[in-house]
C-alpha cells in the first residue's frame, strides 16, 4: 500500500512539473489563461446559472486541456524530427487545429450566454 501511494505522489509531481513548464514556457496558454480570467469575470458580472458555469467551466478546461496537449505534441514532433519536414509540420498543424476548433467553440459558447446578457 505505501509503494502505491508513493507511485501516486510521484505520478502528481510528474503532471505538476508539466504544468509550471507550460504555464512558463507557452505564450499561447497564457493567451487562453487571459481569456479565462475575462470570461470568469465577466460570468461574475452578469451572474450567471449553474448550468452556464458547468458550460463555461468545462469549455475552458477543454480548450487549455487541447493547448496543453498541443504542447507535449509539439515537444514530442521536435524531439523525433528535429529537422524540418513536411509531415512534421502536418501533425504540428493538425494538433493546433485542435486547439483552434476548440477555441471556436469557447467563442460559440460564450455568445449563447453572454451575448443575451448585453
Amino acid at each position: 500500500m505505501c509503494n502505491f501511494i508513493k507511485n501516486r505522489i510521484r505520478s502528481f509531481s510528474y503532471a505538476i512539473n508539466g504544468l509550471c513548464y507550460v504555464l512558463k514556457n507557452e505564450t499561447n496558454l497564457k493567451i487562453h489563461l487571459i481569456a479565462t480570467l475575462v470570461v470568469v469575470a465577466a460570468g461574475f458580472y452578469f451572474q450567471i446559472n449553474t448550468n452556464e458555469w458547468c458550460l463555461t467551466a468545462l469549455t475552458i478546461g477543454l480548450v487549455i486541456s487541447l493547448e496543453i496537449v498541443n504542447s507535449a505534441i509539439e515537444k514530442l514532433v521536435d524531439l523525433v524530427s528535429p529537422e524540418k519536414h513536411p509531415k512534421a509540420g502536418l501533425i504540428k498543424d493538425i494538433a493546433a487545429a485542435s486547439v483552434l476548433f476548440a477555441a471556436i467553440i469557447a467563442i460559440c459558447v460564450a455568445c449563447f450566454i453572454f451575448l443575451p446578457k448585453l
